[in-house]
């Protein structure tokens, strides 16, 4: 699903991506780990087509996004991404529904099949009841599942997310990640998460470590080595 071949990425003289590998299979739920200032973030988003990288390749869904030209770009964006961010990036204006909306509108989706598509989605997030409420009315939990709706509207073969419980209490966290899960099992989309949340990583199918712009190998535990027999007196 996800092919990653040696992306490097620099800003000025700083080298923030040193050559990543990495591949992710379709319906895997990852998470990407590390300090900050790791490079992951800047990962994701390259990995989101949102960043170009200075060097190396990233197929998705076997594209090769990083060949492609702008316009190309952002309608595969469009069609095959769906980004939820810690902040959920709601427009205020807009009711609920018409937030998830917005992507489907940009793909030239009918009003009633993106309506009729953002109200299924809203019944999935338990929200059917708020979709006429504008961001400023609901709680940090439902604006960020609406923001998970919206991510799933154009149905993407992708979702990433960066930091996406970093703004939410324990209980709107908890009910976050298994949403995660559940939306894969439903939907069959592969999460690429970037977290600081350990019990976040440790739910995932996969966890990814960075470290100073490059992917940490896992250790490989050592086999114990066997108690030696006590040698036995010599006689005399």
């Amino acid at each position: 699903m996800i092919d990653v071949h040696n992306i490097k990425k620099s800003f000025g003289s700083l080298e923030v991506l040193k050559g990543i590998d990495l591949h992710i299979d379709k319906g895997e739920v990852v998470s990407i780990v590390g300090p900050s200032g790791a490079g992951k973030t800047t990962l994701l988003q390259i990995i989101g087509t949102l960043d170009r990288p200075d060097s190396g390749s990233v197929r998705i869904d076997s594209v090769d996004v990083t060949t492609l030209s702008q316009k190309v770009l952002s309608d595969f964006r469009n069609r095959k991404l769906g980004f939820v961010f810690q902040f959920h990036q709601l427009l205020p204006e807009f009711t609920a529904i018409e937030n998830i909306m917005i992507p489907a509108f940009i793909a030239g989706t009918s009003r009633s099949a993106a309506q009729s598509r953002a109200k299924e989605l809203l019944q999935f997030m338990g929200l059917q009841d708020r979709a006429s409420h504008k961001p400023a009315q609901l709680s940090g939990g439902e604006k960020q599942r609406v923001a998970v709706a919206r991510a799933l509207m154009n149905n993407p073969a992708v979702i990433l997310a960066d930091e996406p419980s970093g703004s939410l209490d324990t209980k709107n966290k908890n009910e976050l990640h298994q949403l995660f899960f559940d939306l894969r099992d439903k939907f069959g989309q592969t999460f690429v998460i970037v977290t600081h949340d350990e019990q976040l990583a440790t739910l995932t199918d996969r966890t990814i470590h960075m470290r100073d712009g490059l992917l940490e190998q896992p250790i490989e535990p050592t086999s114990p080595t066997p108690p030696t027999e006590p040698t036995p007196p010599t006689s005399l």
